[in-house]
Protein backbone atom coordinates (compact mmCIF):
# COMPACT_ATOMS: atom_id res chain seq x y z
CA UNK A 1 0.00 0.00 0.00
CA UNK A 2 1.50 3.34 -0.90
CA UNK A 3 2.14 6.00 1.87
CA UNK A 4 2.04 9.86 1.44
CA UNK A 5 4.03 11.85 3.65
CA UNK A 6 2.82 14.26 6.44
CA UNK A 7 3.42 17.36 4.92
CA UNK A 8 3.56 20.66 6.72
CA UNK A 9 0.42 21.41 3.93
CA UNK A 10 -1.74 18.26 5.27
CA UNK A 11 -1.05 19.87 9.29
CA UNK A 12 -2.32 23.46 8.37
CA UNK A 13 -5.67 21.50 6.68
CA UNK A 14 -5.81 19.32 10.06
CA UNK A 15 -5.34 22.19 12.43
CA UNK A 16 -8.51 24.14 11.71
CA UNK A 17 -10.13 21.19 13.27
CA UNK A 18 -8.02 20.63 16.70
CA UNK A 19 -6.85 22.71 19.30
CA UNK A 20 -4.49 25.67 18.39
CA UNK A 21 -0.92 24.49 19.30
CA UNK A 22 -1.91 20.76 18.39
CA UNK A 23 0.82 20.55 15.71
CA UNK A 24 5.14 21.59 16.07
CA UNK A 25 8.21 20.46 14.14
CA UNK A 26 9.37 17.42 16.08
CA UNK A 27 13.02 17.94 17.38
CA UNK A 28 15.27 15.66 17.32
CA UNK A 29 14.53 13.70 20.32
CA UNK A 30 11.57 12.01 18.49
CA UNK A 31 13.51 10.46 15.87
CA UNK A 32 16.35 8.57 17.08
CA UNK A 33 16.58 5.60 20.12
CA UNK A 34 18.54 5.36 22.60
CA UNK A 35 21.03 3.00 21.75
CA UNK A 36 21.26 5.23 18.28
CA UNK A 37 20.53 2.79 16.11
CA UNK A 38 17.76 3.71 14.78
CA UNK A 39 17.16 7.21 13.12
CA UNK A 40 14.06 8.34 11.62
CA UNK A 41 11.98 11.00 9.81
CA UNK A 42 8.93 12.85 10.46
CA UNK A 43 7.34 15.58 8.85
CA UNK A 44 4.91 16.45 11.30
CA UNK A 45 4.63 15.95 15.14
CA UNK A 46 1.46 15.90 16.68
CA UNK A 47 0.49 16.33 20.65
CA UNK A 48 -3.35 16.05 21.03
CA UNK A 49 -5.27 17.25 24.35
CA UNK A 50 -7.62 13.90 24.26
CA UNK A 51 -9.02 10.77 23.11
CA UNK A 52 -11.14 12.90 21.02
CA UNK A 53 -8.54 14.68 19.30
CA UNK A 54 -6.34 11.47 18.61
CA UNK A 55 -10.02 10.43 16.54
CA UNK A 56 -9.57 13.12 14.63
CA UNK A 57 -5.76 13.07 13.76
CA UNK A 58 -5.89 9.70 12.67
CA UNK A 59 -9.32 9.63 10.72
CA UNK A 60 -7.56 12.08 8.57
CA UNK A 61 -4.32 10.30 8.30
CA UNK A 62 -6.03 7.21 7.38
CA UNK A 63 -8.14 9.20 4.22
CA UNK A 64 -4.78 10.53 3.28
CA UNK A 65 -2.62 7.31 3.70
CA UNK A 66 -0.33 8.98 6.26
CA UNK A 67 1.94 6.94 8.09
CA UNK A 68 1.60 7.49 13.04
CA UNK A 69 3.98 6.44 14.28
CA UNK A 70 3.01 6.20 17.98
CA UNK A 71 5.34 7.83 20.55
CA UNK A 72 5.44 7.20 24.32
CA UNK A 73 8.30 7.85 26.83
CA UNK A 74 11.06 7.18 23.59
CA UNK A 75 12.67 4.46 25.84
CA UNK A 76 11.89 1.89 24.02
CA UNK A 77 15.71 -0.58 22.71
CA UNK A 78 13.79 -2.60 19.43
CA UNK A 79 12.98 0.89 17.27
CA UNK A 80 9.59 1.23 17.67
CA UNK A 81 8.93 4.82 18.19
CA UNK A 82 11.29 5.87 15.09
CA UNK A 83 10.13 5.57 10.99
CA UNK A 84 13.75 5.49 8.99
CA UNK A 85 12.18 4.53 5.72
CA UNK A 86 9.59 5.39 3.73
CA UNK A 87 7.68 8.71 3.32
CA UNK A 88 7.65 11.09 6.41
CA UNK A 89 5.02 10.42 9.06
CA UNK A 90 3.20 11.44 11.68
CA UNK A 91 4.50 11.12 14.92
CA UNK A 92 1.84 10.98 17.65
CA UNK A 93 2.88 11.43 20.97
CA UNK A 94 0.51 11.60 23.90
CA UNK A 95 2.45 13.63 26.52
CA UNK A 96 -0.26 16.38 27.19
CA UNK A 97 -2.25 13.42 27.74
CA UNK A 98 -1.70 12.42 31.56
CA UNK A 99 -4.48 12.51 33.66
CA UNK A 100 -5.30 10.26 36.34
CA UNK A 101 -8.66 9.94 35.54
CA UNK A 102 -9.59 8.10 38.69
CA UNK A 103 -8.53 5.93 41.60
CA UNK A 104 -10.93 3.17 43.11
CA UNK A 105 -8.91 1.94 46.27
CA UNK A 106 -11.70 -0.35 47.52
CA UNK A 107 -11.81 -2.26 43.90
CA UNK A 108 -7.72 -2.07 43.50
CA UNK A 109 -8.21 -0.46 40.16
CA UNK A 110 -6.86 3.18 38.62
CA UNK A 111 -7.47 4.68 35.42
CA UNK A 112 -5.26 6.90 33.11
CA UNK A 113 -4.08 8.69 30.33
CA UNK A 114 -1.69 6.85 28.19
CA UNK A 115 0.54 9.41 28.29
CA UNK A 116 0.35 9.58 32.23
CA UNK A 117 4.39 8.41 33.20
CA UNK A 118 4.82 5.27 34.71
CA UNK A 119 5.99 6.72 38.04
CA UNK A 120 3.19 9.13 38.21
CA UNK A 121 1.06 6.03 38.29
CA UNK A 122 3.10 4.30 40.88
CA UNK A 123 2.81 7.57 42.70
CA UNK A 124 -0.90 8.16 42.17
CA UNK A 125 -1.61 4.17 43.91
CA UNK A 126 0.80 4.95 46.66
CA UNK A 127 -1.30 8.07 47.43
CA UNK A 128 -4.31 5.97 48.04
CA UNK A 129 -1.94 3.17 50.04
CA UNK A 130 -1.87 1.16 47.36
CA UNK A 131 0.66 -0.14 44.68
CA UNK A 132 1.08 -0.43 41.17
CA UNK A 133 3.72 -2.83 40.97
CA UNK A 134 5.35 -2.27 37.62
CA UNK A 135 8.86 -1.38 38.08
CA UNK A 136 11.23 -0.37 35.20
CA UNK A 137 14.66 1.43 34.72
CA UNK A 138 13.12 3.71 32.85
CA UNK A 139 9.87 4.47 34.64
CA UNK A 140 10.78 8.19 35.34
CA UNK A 141 10.14 8.95 31.56
CA UNK A 142 8.36 5.97 29.85
CA UNK A 143 4.45 6.37 29.68
CA UNK A 144 1.87 4.13 30.47
CA UNK A 145 0.40 3.42 26.75
CA UNK A 146 4.15 2.38 25.12
CA UNK A 147 4.52 0.08 28.39
CA UNK A 148 1.31 -1.32 27.22
CA UNK A 149 1.95 -1.12 23.80
CA UNK A 150 4.76 -3.24 24.49
CA UNK A 151 3.81 -5.19 27.13
CA UNK A 152 6.60 -4.34 28.96
CA UNK A 153 7.81 -6.79 32.11
CA UNK A 154 10.30 -5.21 34.51
CA UNK A 155 11.42 -6.62 38.00
CA UNK A 156 8.64 -7.28 39.73
CA UNK A 157 6.94 -10.14 37.15
CA UNK A 158 7.47 -12.73 38.97
CA UNK A 159 4.57 -11.96 41.40
CA UNK A 160 2.87 -9.32 39.58
CA UNK A 161 3.10 -10.47 35.66
CA UNK A 162 3.84 -8.29 32.74
CA UNK A 163 1.62 -5.26 31.64
CA UNK A 164 -0.53 -7.30 29.83
CA UNK A 165 -1.59 -9.11 33.90
CA UNK A 166 -2.18 -5.26 35.35
CA UNK A 167 -4.55 -4.14 32.48
CA UNK A 168 -8.13 -4.94 33.14
CA UNK A 169 -9.29 -2.26 30.02
CA UNK A 170 -8.58 -0.03 27.35
CA UNK A 171 -9.90 3.30 25.44
CA UNK A 172 -7.88 3.14 22.20
CA UNK A 173 -8.27 5.12 18.58
CA UNK A 174 -8.48 2.18 15.88
CA UNK A 175 -6.96 2.59 12.53
CA UNK A 176 -9.99 4.32 10.70
CA UNK A 177 -10.57 6.89 13.84
CA UNK A 178 -13.17 4.59 15.63
CA UNK A 179 -13.17 5.09 19.49
CA UNK A 180 -12.90 1.74 21.41
CA UNK A 181 -14.37 2.36 24.95
CA UNK A 182 -13.06 -0.63 26.28
CA UNK A 183 -12.05 0.92 29.62
CA UNK A 184 -13.48 -1.30 31.77
CA UNK A 185 -13.46 -2.24 35.23
CA UNK A 186 -14.46 -5.14 35.19
CA UNK A 187 -12.75 -8.78 35.92
CA UNK A 188 -14.96 -11.08 34.13
CA UNK A 189 -16.57 -10.34 31.12
CA UNK A 190 -16.90 -12.70 28.61
CA UNK A 191 -18.49 -11.03 25.25
CA UNK A 192 -16.22 -11.84 22.34
CA UNK A 193 -12.71 -11.45 21.34
CA UNK A 194 -10.36 -9.92 23.52
CA UNK A 195 -9.40 -6.74 21.76
CA UNK A 196 -7.57 -5.45 24.91
CA UNK A 197 -5.38 -8.04 24.92
CA UNK A 198 -4.72 -7.78 20.87
CA UNK A 199 -3.80 -4.18 21.69
CA UNK A 200 -1.68 -5.07 24.64
CA UNK A 201 2.00 -5.71 22.80
CA UNK A 202 1.00 -5.05 19.13
CA UNK A 203 3.25 -1.73 19.26
CA UNK A 204 0.92 0.49 17.85
CA UNK A 205 0.41 -1.31 14.77
CA UNK A 206 -3.31 -1.70 15.31
CA UNK A 207 -4.07 1.38 16.90
CA UNK A 208 -3.11 4.15 19.67
CA UNK A 209 -4.03 3.11 23.39
CA UNK A 210 -5.55 6.08 24.78
CA UNK A 211 -6.54 5.11 28.26
CA UNK A 212 -6.09 2.28 30.89
CA UNK A 213 -7.90 0.76 33.14
CA UNK A 214 -4.51 -0.75 35.75
CA UNK A 215 -4.85 -3.09 38.83
CA UNK A 216 -3.73 -2.64 41.87
CA UNK A 217 -2.77 -4.17 45.08
CA UNK A 218 -2.16 -3.79 48.77
CA UNK A 219 0.74 -2.38 50.16
CA UNK A 220 2.93 -4.79 51.73
CA UNK A 221 3.20 -4.11 55.31
CA UNK A 222 6.79 -5.75 55.50
CA UNK A 223 9.84 -5.56 53.03
CA UNK A 224 12.21 -7.31 52.68
CA UNK A 225 15.43 -7.16 50.26
CA UNK A 226 18.99 -9.27 50.70
CA UNK A 227 21.73 -10.07 48.16
CA UNK A 228 23.18 -13.59 48.20
CA UNK A 229 26.17 -15.02 47.02
CA UNK A 230 25.71 -17.69 45.21
CA UNK A 231 28.67 -20.52 43.07
CA UNK A 232 26.40 -20.45 39.89
CA UNK A 233 23.35 -20.19 38.11
CA UNK A 234 22.15 -23.82 38.60
CA UNK A 235 22.88 -22.78 42.49
CA UNK A 236 20.47 -19.46 42.15
CA UNK A 237 17.58 -21.70 40.08
CA UNK A 238 17.77 -24.45 42.93
CA UNK A 239 17.67 -21.56 45.67
CA UNK A 240 14.36 -19.45 43.84
CA UNK A 241 12.66 -23.09 44.35
CA UNK A 242 14.22 -23.05 48.10
CA UNK A 243 12.81 -19.74 48.59
CA UNK A 244 9.18 -20.55 46.92
CA UNK A 245 9.15 -23.28 49.09
CA UNK A 246 9.74 -20.54 52.27
CA UNK A 247 7.71 -17.89 51.30
CA UNK A 248 5.37 -18.86 48.37
CA UNK A 249 3.84 -15.90 46.48
CA UNK A 250 5.53 -13.44 48.43
CA UNK A 251 8.85 -13.45 46.31
CA UNK A 252 8.46 -10.04 44.34
CA UNK A 253 11.60 -10.00 42.65
CA UNK A 254 14.75 -12.43 42.42
CA UNK A 255 17.14 -10.94 40.12
CA UNK A 256 20.95 -12.77 39.00
CA UNK A 257 23.61 -10.25 39.09
CA UNK A 258 26.63 -11.44 37.18
CA UNK A 259 29.94 -10.45 38.10
CA UNK A 260 31.15 -8.99 34.43
CA UNK A 261 28.01 -6.40 35.49
CA UNK A 262 29.14 -5.03 38.48
CA UNK A 263 32.89 -4.89 37.23
CA UNK A 264 31.31 -2.89 34.80
CA UNK A 265 29.57 -0.82 37.19
CA UNK A 266 32.79 -0.27 39.75
CA UNK A 267 34.52 0.78 36.42
CA UNK A 268 31.90 3.26 35.52
CA UNK A 269 29.98 4.38 38.12
CA UNK A 270 32.32 4.67 41.20
CA UNK A 271 29.77 6.32 42.91
CA UNK A 272 27.77 3.23 43.35
CA UNK A 273 28.57 1.58 46.47
CA UNK A 274 28.86 -2.07 46.75
CA UNK A 275 28.06 -4.39 49.19
CA UNK A 276 31.04 -7.23 48.99
CA UNK A 277 34.95 -6.41 48.78
CA UNK A 278 35.47 -8.81 46.42
CA UNK A 279 32.93 -8.67 43.85
CA UNK A 280 31.28 -12.63 43.27
CA UNK A 281 31.00 -14.04 39.79
CA UNK A 282 27.22 -14.42 40.51
CA UNK A 283 25.13 -13.29 43.12
CA UNK A 284 21.18 -12.54 43.73
CA UNK A 285 18.95 -9.68 44.69
CA UNK A 286 15.75 -11.02 46.65
CA UNK A 287 12.71 -9.18 47.76
CA UNK A 288 9.90 -10.37 49.46
CA UNK A 289 6.63 -8.25 50.34
CA UNK A 290 4.36 -9.72 53.00
CA UNK A 291 2.25 -8.60 55.74
CA UNK A 292 4.96 -8.96 58.26
CA UNK A 293 8.13 -10.74 58.94
CA UNK A 294 9.45 -10.23 55.28
CA UNK A 295 13.51 -10.17 57.05
CA UNK A 296 13.03 -12.98 59.15
CA UNK A 297 11.68 -15.06 56.49
CA UNK A 298 14.98 -13.94 54.48
CA UNK A 299 17.45 -14.92 57.79
CA UNK A 300 15.43 -18.28 57.58
CA UNK A 301 16.19 -18.47 53.82
CA UNK A 302 19.83 -17.88 54.22
CA UNK A 303 20.47 -20.06 56.79
CA UNK A 304 18.82 -22.92 54.87
CA UNK A 305 20.41 -22.17 52.10
CA UNK A 306 23.96 -21.99 53.57
CA UNK A 307 22.94 -25.76 54.99
CA UNK A 308 22.57 -26.64 51.27
CA UNK A 309 25.68 -25.09 49.80
CA UNK A 310 23.68 -22.97 47.98
CA UNK A 311 25.03 -19.84 48.89
CA UNK A 312 28.52 -18.81 50.44
CA UNK A 313 27.70 -15.28 51.38
CA UNK A 314 24.86 -12.50 51.84
CA UNK A 315 23.36 -9.18 53.47
CA UNK A 316 19.73 -8.28 54.55
CA UNK A 317 18.72 -5.27 54.40
CA UNK A 318 18.52 -3.17 57.34
CA UNK A 319 16.50 -0.35 56.75
CA UNK A 320 15.48 1.51 53.81
CA UNK A 321 19.11 3.33 52.67
CA UNK A 322 20.82 -0.05 52.29
CA UNK A 323 17.63 -1.43 50.31
CA UNK A 324 17.81 1.59 48.17
CA UNK A 325 21.53 0.89 47.74
CA UNK A 326 20.89 -2.96 46.99
CA UNK A 327 18.28 -1.96 44.26
CA UNK A 328 20.73 1.09 43.04
CA UNK A 329 23.75 -2.18 41.92
CA UNK A 330 20.36 -3.68 39.85
CA UNK A 331 19.06 -0.11 38.71
CA UNK A 332 23.17 1.19 37.41
CA UNK A 333 23.80 -2.05 35.30
CA UNK A 334 22.28 -1.34 32.33
CA UNK A 335 23.59 2.04 32.76
CA UNK A 336 27.75 0.89 33.09
CA UNK A 337 26.67 -1.41 30.11
CA UNK A 338 25.89 1.88 28.22
CA UNK A 339 29.06 3.15 28.97
CA UNK A 340 30.73 0.30 28.03
CA UNK A 341 29.28 -0.18 24.69
CA UNK A 342 27.93 -3.61 23.81
CA UNK A 343 28.27 -5.37 20.81
CA UNK A 344 25.36 -7.16 20.98
CA UNK A 345 22.38 -7.06 23.51
CA UNK A 346 19.58 -9.76 23.64
CA UNK A 347 16.51 -9.58 25.76
CA UNK A 348 15.90 -13.28 25.93
CA UNK A 349 13.96 -15.50 27.65
CA UNK A 350 13.85 -19.37 28.72
CA UNK A 351 11.91 -22.16 30.45
CA UNK A 352 13.68 -21.78 33.84
CA UNK A 353 15.07 -25.18 33.77
CA UNK A 354 16.82 -24.17 30.94
CA UNK A 355 18.57 -20.91 32.30
CA UNK A 356 21.74 -22.80 33.28
CA UNK A 357 22.43 -25.11 30.41
CA UNK A 358 21.71 -22.17 27.82
CA UNK A 359 24.53 -19.92 30.03
CA UNK A 360 26.75 -22.94 29.58
CA UNK A 361 26.25 -23.36 25.90
CA UNK A 362 25.95 -19.69 24.97
CA UNK A 363 28.95 -18.84 26.91
CA UNK A 364 31.27 -21.43 24.98
CA UNK A 365 29.65 -20.12 21.72
CA UNK A 366 30.61 -16.70 21.96
CA UNK A 367 34.37 -17.89 22.97
CA UNK A 368 34.85 -19.65 19.75
CA UNK A 369 33.24 -16.21 18.17
CA UNK A 370 36.32 -13.82 19.65
CA UNK A 371 37.28 -12.31 22.96
CA UNK A 372 34.21 -11.40 24.11
CA UNK A 373 33.38 -9.63 27.46
CA UNK A 374 29.37 -11.24 28.23
CA UNK A 375 27.15 -9.45 30.77
CA UNK A 376 24.80 -11.88 31.60
CA UNK A 377 21.73 -10.73 34.13
CA UNK A 378 18.65 -10.31 34.72
CA UNK A 379 15.02 -11.37 36.10
CA UNK A 380 15.90 -15.36 36.94
CA UNK A 381 12.78 -15.22 38.62
CA UNK A 382 10.62 -15.17 35.38
CA UNK A 383 13.55 -16.74 33.43
CA UNK A 384 14.13 -13.79 31.36
CA UNK A 385 18.13 -13.19 30.64
CA UNK A 386 19.55 -9.83 29.39
CA UNK A 387 22.54 -11.59 27.71
CA UNK A 388 24.84 -8.92 26.74
CA UNK A 389 28.15 -9.29 24.38
CA UNK A 390 30.65 -6.52 24.94
CA UNK A 391 34.14 -5.71 23.04
CA UNK A 392 37.48 -6.85 24.43
CA UNK A 393 38.87 -4.11 26.92
CA UNK A 394 40.81 -0.89 25.10
CA UNK A 395 38.08 -1.75 22.04
CA UNK A 396 34.61 -0.59 21.28
CA UNK A 397 31.74 -1.66 19.98
CA UNK A 398 31.52 0.03 17.08
CA UNK A 399 35.04 -2.10 16.33
CA UNK A 400 32.64 -5.46 16.10
CA UNK A 401 29.66 -3.47 14.42
CA UNK A 402 30.09 -6.08 11.04
CA UNK A 403 29.43 -9.23 13.30
CA UNK A 404 26.94 -7.85 15.60
CA UNK A 405 24.20 -9.99 13.27
CA UNK A 406 26.57 -12.83 13.15
CA UNK A 407 26.69 -12.89 17.14
CA UNK A 408 23.14 -11.93 17.98
CA UNK A 409 22.22 -15.17 15.15
CA UNK A 410 24.06 -17.61 17.22
CA UNK A 411 22.30 -16.02 20.27
CA UNK A 412 19.00 -16.41 18.98
CA UNK A 413 19.74 -20.05 17.44
CA UNK A 414 20.20 -21.56 20.73
CA UNK A 415 17.63 -19.88 22.72
CA UNK A 416 15.05 -21.19 19.81
CA UNK A 417 16.74 -24.97 20.45
CA UNK A 418 15.90 -24.57 24.36
CA UNK A 419 12.76 -23.24 23.38
CA UNK A 420 13.31 -19.70 24.37
CA UNK A 421 12.00 -16.67 22.75
CA UNK A 422 14.32 -13.69 21.27
CA UNK A 423 12.34 -11.07 22.86
CA UNK A 424 11.10 -11.65 26.22
CA UNK A 425 9.70 -7.96 27.34
CA UNK A 426 11.39 -5.21 25.03
CA UNK A 427 9.29 -6.10 22.02
CA UNK A 428 9.96 -6.73 17.89
CA UNK A 429 10.18 -3.26 17.22
CA UNK A 430 12.10 -2.80 14.00
CA UNK A 431 15.40 -4.74 15.09
CA UNK A 432 13.69 -7.86 15.29
CA UNK A 433 11.25 -8.31 12.75
CA UNK A 434 13.71 -10.82 10.81
CA UNK A 435 13.94 -12.44 13.97
CA UNK A 436 10.37 -13.13 13.88
CA UNK A 437 10.23 -14.03 10.41
CA UNK A 438 12.71 -16.89 11.09
CA UNK A 439 11.90 -18.11 14.65
CA UNK A 440 8.10 -17.55 14.73
CA UNK A 441 5.55 -19.95 13.90
CA UNK A 442 4.19 -20.01 10.51
CA UNK A 443 0.55 -19.62 11.18
CA UNK A 444 0.85 -17.49 13.49
CA UNK A 445 2.72 -14.94 11.35
CA UNK A 446 -0.27 -15.43 8.77
CA UNK A 447 -2.83 -14.52 11.58
CA UNK A 448 -1.17 -11.64 12.58
CA UNK A 449 -0.64 -10.44 9.32
CA UNK A 450 -4.73 -11.30 8.82
CA UNK A 451 -5.21 -9.19 11.77
CA UNK A 452 -3.47 -6.38 10.60
CA UNK A 453 -5.15 -6.07 7.28
CA UNK A 454 -8.34 -6.47 8.49
CA UNK A 455 -7.98 -3.60 11.44
CA UNK A 456 -5.28 -1.45 9.43
CA UNK A 457 -6.51 -2.27 5.70
CA UNK A 458 -3.87 0.69 4.49
CA UNK A 459 -1.24 0.27 6.79
CA UNK A 460 -0.80 3.40 8.37
CA UNK A 461 -0.39 2.27 12.07
CA UNK A 462 3.53 2.27 12.71
CA UNK A 463 4.39 0.38 9.27
CA UNK A 464 7.48 -1.61 9.45
CA UNK A 465 7.10 -2.35 13.06
CA UNK A 466 6.97 -6.03 13.99
CA UNK A 467 5.94 -7.90 10.50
Amino acid sequence: MTLNPATSDFATQLAAQLPEGTFDVPSQAYLEEPRGRYFGSGGVLAKPRSTADVSTIIKACAAARVAVVPFGGGTGLVGGQVMPEGPAPLILSLERMTSVRAVHPLENVIEVDAGTILADVQAAAEAADRVFPMSLGSEGSARIGGNLSTNAGGVNVLRYGNARDLCLGLEAVLPNGDIWHGMTRLRKDNTGYDLRNLLIGAEGTLGVITGAALKLFPRPRSQGTALMVVPSPQAALELLALARSHAGESISAFELLHGQGLRFLADTQPDVRMPFVTLPEWSVLVELGMGAGADEALETLFSAALEADLVSDGMIAQNTRQRAEMWSIREHIPIANKAIGSVASHDISLPLSAVPEFIIKASAQVAQMGPYRINCFGHLGDGNLHYNIFPPLGQSRHDFDDRRHDVSVAIYDIVHAFGGSFSAEHGVGRMKTDALRHYGDPARIAAMQAVKAALDPNGIMNPGVML
